[in-house]
């Protein structure tokens, strides 16, 4: 084997980053259109959700969750407590605080998620139930094998 064969990359239509993306694009896509209409941007709605689906959460928690930097998660706190849909909770530890959804939140998360569940399933139904879910448990292999490489 000679040296431009080890070197060379693998054809750009066949970069996993660019599969990645590309499937990410198309599926944000869809949810996209559905949270503006009630006025949320797509990182909000994945603050929401993850506080619907467990309440109380501190930043770090939510952070790690919503895949959402720290600086940009203080901005989302602020838009989503100046609209009323969230609020924070003291915690045992006074000097830090968690979030939960107020009953604003709630509701508006009751009434979005209908649209959204209908979203995945419109998804599911093109892609497969199946698929789906060895899609979803291959990304969570992916992701702990590439948090475990070491690159030199």
């Amino acid at each position: 084997m000679n040296d431009d064969s080890v070197n060379r990359l693998r054809s750009f239509q066949r970069a996993l980053p660019i599969a990645l993306l590309r499937a990410r694009d198309s599926t944000m896509r869809r949810f996209k259109k559905h949270v503006e209409q009630y006025g949320l941007t797509l990182q909000q709605w994945r603050v929401l959700r993850a506080l619907a689906d467990e309440s109380p959460l501190d930043s770090k928690t939510l952070s790690e969750r919503c895949v959402i930097l720290a600086p940009s998660l203080t901005r989302i706190f602020k838009t989503l407590a100046s609209k009323g849909l969230i609020h924070t909770v003291k915690t045992e530890d006074g000097r830090r605080h968690s979030i939960v959804l107020s009953k604003e939140g709630q509701d508006l998360f009751n009434s979005a998620s209908v649209h959204s569940e209908a979203i995945y399933k419109d998804i599911e139904n093109s892609f497969g139930v199946e698929n789906m879910s060895e899609l979803l448990r291959l990304l969570d292999m992916l992701r702990e094998a590439a948090e475990k490489t070491n690159f030199k």
